[in-house]
Formats: structure tokens, sequence, C-alpha cells
């Protein structure tokens, strides 16, 4: 009889063996295709919403720089999230895992100080907006117009076609000069007159020239007048406003139809000059 018990305990404690190993592996088959779920739709759900904000903030009018920046990173963040929760259902304690990846990203932060002052340059470029895609800006010693606006840095187009590559950091240091941001511009030119002119005259003529521009927005401030006295020459400032698109072609118009108007009123432009005396010395009078 002892004998027969010993089996029948033998034969339960396998029997409860296999019957908890099958219920070990497949809870754990269980919990690796969950995970493998959550990740899939995670990953499609980040797709599809972050398809949905750049659609939405294009509708909205919104800068595509902006756009495309909170486009990408609610994706990510997305992702970050099902990432945590796969990890989660598999067991993995996440507490630990944020507290090593904060410590990894302390250390990686140490060793790329400049490129996380890039980043972060970059992302008060894209929020704060001082300078879009398509405008003609100055950032420090480079001068161009604005192809793209990227995390770590800034890509220029110069008027002779060359690409300029910025770092944010360096953009964000220095003073931001943008062109294109106002609707309209003015306009200065600087015209020499010579001392015999009448002032009142030349004043007169110079407005002549920038009444009849039709590109001169003709309702803003328009000043001609004497500036100062040169050495050899009145110098008269002439300003006046025009939209930013028209600014260069209403330069060079204006300024070719000044040097018409001043032909044509006989009133003269200085320039320098310069007298040469020569002394011819008769050689038979030389003692």
């Amino acid at each position: 009889m002892q004998e027969l018990n010993v089996i029948s305990n033998i034969n339960y404690v396998g029997n409860w063996i296999i019957h908890n190993r099958i219920m070990f592996f497949s809870n754990h088959i269980i919990n690796i295709i969950l995970a493998i779920i959550i990740m899939v739709f995670g990953v499609f759900s980040a797709q599809l919403i972050s398809k949905g904000v750049s659609i939405i903030l294009s509708s909205k009018h919104i800068d595509t720089t902006i756009s495309e920046f909170l486009a990408t990173l609610s994706k990510y963040i997305i992702i970050t999230c099902a990432i945590v929760s796969s990890l989660s259902r598999l067991g993995v304690q996440t507490t630990s895992v944020i507290a090593i990846l904060g410590a990894a990203g302390m250390a990686i932060g140490l060793a790329l100080q400049g490129s996380l002052s890039n980043f972060s340059s970059g992302v008060l470029l894209i929020l704060l907006s001082p300078l879009r895609t398509g405008e003609y800006v100055v950032l420090g010693r480079a001068t161009g117009t604005v192809l793209n606006v990227h995390i770590f840095y800034t890509t220029l187009r110069t008027l002779d076609g060359k690409i300029i590559v910025v770092p944010n950091n360096k953009i964000t240091s220095d003073n931001i000069i943008n062109y294109s941001r106002e609707s309209c511009r003015r306009n200065e030119f600087v015209v020499h007159i010579s001392y015999d002119s009448d002032i009142d005259f030349v004043v007169k003529v110079l407005k002549e020239v920038i009444e009849n521009e039709p590109k001169v927005i003709q309702d803003k401030d328009i000043t001609v007048g004497l500036s100062r006295f040169d050495p050899s020459s009145m110098r008269f400032i002439v300003r006046c406003w025009s939209n930013t698109n028209d600014l260069n072609t209403v330069y060079w118009d204006i300024m070719s139809q000044i040097k018409k108007a001043l032909d044509r009123n006989n009133i003269n432009i200085p320039y320098n000059t310069l007298n040469v005396n020569i002394n011819n010395n008769n050689d038979n009078n030389i003692p």
C-alpha cells in the first residue's frame, strides 16, 4: 500500500509540473503575442496620428517647418509609449528601464554638448519662428534664402547659388536680420549734386521721379531733402517705400530715372578731377 501511495504521489507531482509548465509557457506566449500586438498597433497609430497632425496643421496654414516638427515629435512620443507598454507586458520593470535610459541620456548629453545645444536652439527656432522657409535673412556672416530649418542646423541658399549650412546654436547666439518678414520696406538713395545747383529745384526734380514711379507706395512716408555738405558736393537723401518683392526693381528703376531727370534739367553730378601742372624748364637757362 505504501508503494502505491508513493507512486501516486510521484504521478501527482509529475502531472502538476507538466500542467504548470504548460500554463507557464502559455502565459509567456500570450504576453509575447500581446506585446507584439501593442508594438505593431503603436507604430501604426504613430504613423497615422503623425500624418493627421501634419494635414491638420497644413490646413490651418501653419508654417511647414513647425508642422513637420510637431508631426515627427508626436510620432516618436507614441512609439516610445508603445515600447514601454510592450516591455511592461513582458514583465520588465519599466521604472528600471527608465532609470537606465536616464543615466545613459545624461552620459550621452555630456559627450554631445554641442549637438544638444544645436538641438535646443533648433527647437527654439521652430517654435518661435524668427525665420521661415523662403525668407531672405542674415545669420551672422551668412546671408541667403532659407531652404530648411532642421533640428540641428539651418540651410541657406545664397544669391549666387551657394548652399550654406549654419549650426542652430550660432543662429540663436547672434542677431537675426530678416528681410522678408515685413510686406513692405524702405529704399534709400544718396544723390550728390554740385554746389552751383538750386536746392529747391533739385528737391522738386527728385520728388517728381518718386511720384512717377508706379511701384512706390505713395501713401507712406516719402523723404527728399538736403542731408549734408560734402567737400565737393551737396548730399541729398531720397527715401521711399515699396513692396518687399519689388524692392530691388524699384531701386534700379529709380536710380536710372534720377540720372535721366538730372540730365534733362542740366543738374550736374560732381566727380573727382585731378589737375596736373607740368613745368617745362629750359636747359639753356640752367646756370
